[in-house]
């Protein structure tokens, strides 16, 4: 029972929060933040001993390592996966439900926790804004997490531009003296070709105006004169190697196989061949270690990694994964994006190579983005919404249906028990809602309304009873290709059976790199990574609902040896996002009498 005054909630246990349709979210954080409990009280609600805990303010790190090492007998909890439809820019809430999600069990008196990740100061200073939910959904301190937290990405910026430092001045010396004179300086000739440079440098900011670049402009002292180019720091492949790595000494040995460029005679140079993998490692020491922050209702959510999903991993972390297993009864996580990008990630990628089982995933849908699915007419910024997103129109929820249905239809071949969540505007009508509910039905799978944004854990109450019902369920993972098939047979299955394209087509040099890894055994165990737009089903972001009759065309394909993946580029995707005409810095502010951050969303 809920009651409402004065634009704030009461809770049948006490606690109060507003009604974010009246009150931004960082005043929502900001108001339940003066009631968190204390670190020593999430402590002992987690069963951890004391020397568990690194302090870091309200946001302590975790030792991953003692806690695994006291822990590891002990049985898992239950996995949860949320993933959602194709993304539009009226929004899903992908992170508001896994939040919304965490309360919901909380409210059912599940030892319920998380693990999501780190946003990057691009989106959150861009136009998307920080990863921390919405409404009363949300995940706080919400400052700390969407401002650097306890910085793990500055310190892989760090490591990765190090990578790029050892790289240019080897190339400066190795021009500038003959092999003696090396050998004096116990350097061997690496001979490092300055057209095959793989790796280039990282900022976690959205700069289109660095992703091609000249350096070392100037004299001999000044650096190696070339080409070079930046990315966005997520997409670093440091970020996937933490995304993956089982602990520190996986961590190290995947460092030192990042290949930075390739000799003239074509031999892969390594940041071990720089030897800087260990100063590297030695700037991300700390990273391994989860964060702890917390929904607005008091469950804790561990926070670690942060890779986009349309150019990376797309997950928070195996080992935030294997961790939250231990801590918690129901761990609940989120693939980036939608369920073609994210989730085949997590299914393929992420599930294999940490051997842990999900039980259910969470396939995230509104049905303003549904109609937009089903032909809606386009969003524009700063406009008023067209009458069909606020207005009953069932003919285009039902044709939009498609895309959800889709995404669907992936899931189970997974082997994954999935489950539908509406998430709840409140323009949705009654006959708008009893339209998917009768459409799931009929496709035979779980379908439950969530209003988590407007009421926390008390809307979320339909959706966590689903999620436990079908955690109830038998299920036995199924991945979609093996690691001995072809690096092309693996594409081509993957543009089929999850995008829906009728084949793929290469571009020459990416024909090229692809011969050349599948006739090398080396690369037998890699990954496959897609890079493609999350915008649709398929490689051009302007195609809605379920595109028929396209073929998927790669033009390049990235190798992460540290991370083992091979990752196909499809159409014209950036590895460094551009800013906006209206970002979201414009409205960031502080207040200088109280020192509090107002402005992020």
């Amino acid at each position: 029972m809920i009651e409402f005054q004065d634009g704030k909630y009461t809770h049948e246990d006490g606690t109060v929060t507003l009604d974010p349709t009246l009150y931004k979210d960082w005043q929502i954080a900001q108001e339940a933040e003066k009631n968190l409990p204390s670190v020593e009280f999430f402590r002992q609600k987690l069963g951890l001993l004391p020397d568990e805990i690194i302090p870091h303010g309200n946001t302590p790190k975790l030792d991953f390592i003692k806690i695994m090492n006291r822990l590891k007998d002990k049985p898992d909890g239950k996995f949860i996966e949320v993933t959602a439809i194709t993304p539009t820019p009226l929004g899903e809430g992908k992170s508001t439900t896994s939040l919304g999600l965490i309360e919901g069990l909380g409210k059912l008196g599940k030892n319920v926790g998380g693990c999501l990740r780190q946003p990057s100061g691009g989106p959150t200073m861009n136009v998307k804004g920080t990863a921390a939910g919405g409404g009363n959904a949300l995940l706080m301190p919400m400052t700390e997490f969407s401002l650097g937290l306890t910085g793990d990405i500055n310190d892989i910026m760090n490591a990765h531009n190090l990578a790029m430092v050892a790289l240019n001045a080897r190339m400066q010396h190795e021009r500038n003296y003959n092999d003696e004179e090396l050998k004096k300086r116990g350097l061997k000739r690496l001979d490092i070709d300055p057209k095959r440079v793989e790796l280039g440098w990282v900022l976690d900011f959205c700069a289109q105006g660095l992703r091609n670049i000249i350096m070392g402009i100037g004299g001999e002292r000044d650096g190696y004169l070339m080409e070079s180019k930046f990315g966005i720091a997520v997409g670093s492949e440091l970020m996937a190697i933490l995304s993956v790595a089982k602990d520190l000494k996986d961590l190290r040995e995947r460092i030192g196989k990042i290949v930075v460029a390739y000799s003239r005679s074509g031999e892969p140079v390594t940041t071990e061949d720089l030897e800087v993998a260990g100063a590297m490692t030695a700037w991300m020491r700390n990273t391994i270690n989860p964060t702890v922050c917390y929904t607005v209702e008091h469950q804790p959510v561990l926070i670690h990694a942060g890779p986009f999903a349309n150019i990376a991993i797309g997950q928070s972390s195996v080992i935030g994964d294997r961790l939250a297993l231990k801590l918690f009864d129901y761990h609940v996580t989120e693939s980036g994006f939608a369920a073609d990008i994210g989730f085949e990630k997590f299914w393929n990628v992420k599930t294999r190579l940490s051997g842990l089982t999900p039980n259910v995933s969470v396939l995230v849908a509104t049905i303003r983005a549904l109609k937009m699915h089903g032909g809606g007419p386009a969003v524009v910024a700063g406009r008023p919404l067209p009458n069909e997103y606020t207005e009953e129109n069932l003919e285009l929820l039902e044709k939009g249906c498609e895309n959800l249905f889709h995404h669907i239809d992936t899931i189970k071949k997974s082997g994954i028990v999935p489950v539908v969540c509406i998430n709840q505007f409140y323009t949705d009508t009654e006959a708008e809602i009893a339209l998917i509910r009768k459409l799931c039905a009929e496709k035979g799978v779980r379908c439950a309304l969530s209003n988590h944004w407007r009421y926390g854990g008390e809307g979320a109450i339909e959706l966590a009873e689903a999620v436990l019902d079908a955690c109830g369920e038998s299920n036995e993972i199924k991945f979609l290709y093996s690691l001995e098939m072809p690096l092309r047979e693996r594409v081509e299955r993957i543009a089929r059976e999850v995008y829906g394209a009728d084949g793929v087509d290469w571009a020459p040099l990416a024909l090229q790199k692809a011969k050349r890894f599948e006739a090398d055994p080396k690369y037998a165990d890699y990954c496959t990574m897609m890079v493609k737009t999350h915008l649709s089903l398929s490689h051009e972001p302007s195609w809605k609902g379920v595109p028929k009759g396209w073929r998927l065309p790669i033009r390049d394909i990235l190798e992460y040896g540290g991370a083992k993946f091979l990752c196909p580029m499809a159409g014209t995707i950036s590895m460094m996002p551009g800013t906006g005409s209206d970002p979201a810095y414009r409205r960031i502010d502080i207040d200088t009498e109280t020192g509090k951050v107002k402005g992020l969303f």
